[in-house]
């Protein structure tokens, strides 16, 4: 039952990941206004993060649905969604009205266009997926499971796998 839970946080992460990072990376230049309008960056610095951040997603989408390295990329989306959690926190504190662009869109709006609960929310649920998989990575039909990766034995020589997560690489299936 844990491992069905496990594959349904990864794939769902999966989909999240690879949506907005495919929906960003189709509109770079609304993904470009959308990092501007948080107003965190040095200007020289808008660019490179608006062209790195849907590759960033992609990537994390792709391995998450392959089941690759899962335990690391759940530590990557987690971080990533701390940071995002963080701006739109930081955008409603400073009084900015803006739209995440989290999926697409982004930038300015009227005042009272802002949505800063429901994606901070939202963006929470998402971080719990990634928590989950930090915690328990082992899911079905992952790569790290086919490659037995995350496979502990019980000590002795019984050659059983153990219930146990080395902290290895990644863990996938027992």
């Amino acid at each position: 039952m844990l491992d069905t839970i496990g594959t349904l946080a990864r794939l769902g992460l999966a989909a999240v990941w690879l949506v907005s990072g495919g929906v960003k990376i189709a509109d770079p230049g609304q993904t470009y206004i959308a990092v501007q309008a948080y107003d965190v960056l040095p200007q020289a610095l808008v660019r490179p993060a608006a062209t790195a951040l849907p590759l960033l997603e992609l990537a994390l989408g792709l391995l998450l649905l392959a089941g690759l390295a899962t335990r690391w990329v759940a530590g990557v989306s987690l971080l990533l969604l701390a940071v995002l959690i963080a701006g739109i926190a930081q955008s409603w504190a400073r009084g900015l009205s803006i739209d995440c662009g989290c999926f697409g869109g982004g930038g300015r709006v009227a005042a009272g266009q802002t949505q800063y609960p429901q994606e901070i929310l939202r963006d929470t649920g998402f971080a719990l997926l990634a928590l989950w998989l930090l915690v328990r990575p082992r899911t079905w039909a992952s790569l790290d499971g086919w490659l037995g990766w995350g496979r502990g034995k019980k000590p002795g020589n019984s050659g059983e796998v153990s219930d146990d997560y080395p902290t290895s690489i990644a863990e996938g299936n027992r």
